[in-house]
């Protein structure tokens, strides 16, 4: 049976890509949440679909987990291409390949579950890392300008507590995307997930707001 592609993100890179497997006869369905850029599309896929690749039921009631390979292909909204792609590895699709924006997303994607990332646009002047000087930051990458993941250390005030009990995006604006356990990776922790001795949070968000997180941390 041919393989059944899906390509998230209709812009140039995931219309080129789309295109190209549709005319070498594979199964393939457009995905974007911009219906404009469907129609654009829609001669050049099997089956196009406008939707918003961070809702998870919109993913699963498209059978994403059913395509042999998913393509994420979001524009500017690295935020959305990250989160995209901690859905599907969660509702368990067998192969993603990512576009990244610069190395330090890449990097990202890679640790939240793209099996392959590509840099179409690769920017030679990718911003290093920061190093900030805080004993529960342990790895922080900048994505954008204003946008960074850090890895947290968990606090002795976070122990025992949910992470809907923390509750840091109301406080701080901030996302916990992933945690980090001894040798276990919790990709996309569900709500009443606790926070225990040796974890590592894994949280999203503007570097202001990171930096108000990290400080109370």
């Amino acid at each position: 049976m041919s393989k059944q592609f899906a390509v998230i993100g209709m812009g140039r890179f995931g219309s080129s890509v789309a295109r190209t497997l549709y005319e070498m006869d594979y199964e393939v369905m457009g995905i974007d949440e911009d219906e404009e850029r469907i129609n654009e599309n829609i001669q050049y896929v099997t089956h196009a679909v406008a939707a918003d690749s961070t809702d998870e039921m919109a993913l699963k009631e498209i059978g994403i987990r059913n395509f042999d390979v998913v393509v994420v292909s979001i524009g500017a909204d690295i935020q959305a291409s990250i989160l995209t792609v901690l859905i599907l590895k969660e509702l368990g699709v067998k192969k993603i390949v990512a576009k990244a924006q610069n190395e330090r997303h890449g990097q990202v994607l890679y640790k939240v579950g793209a099996d392959r990332v590509v840099f179409p646009e690769r920017d030679m002047g990718v911003r290093v890392a920061h190093n900030l000087i805080s004993a529960n930051v342990l790895d922080f990458i900048e994505l954008a300008e204003d946008y960074s993941v850090a890895e947290v250390a968990a606090s002795p005030s976070m122990l025992g507590k949910t992470i809907r009990q923390l509750d840091v995006r109301a406080k701080y604006g901030v996302n916990i995307i992933a945690i980090k356990s001894n040798d276990r990776f919790n990709i996309a922790p569900r709500p009443d997930q606790m926070i225990e001795r040796n974890d590592v949070l894994v949280v999203i968000g503007h570097n202001l707001d990171l930096k108000e997180f990290e400080e109370q941390a």
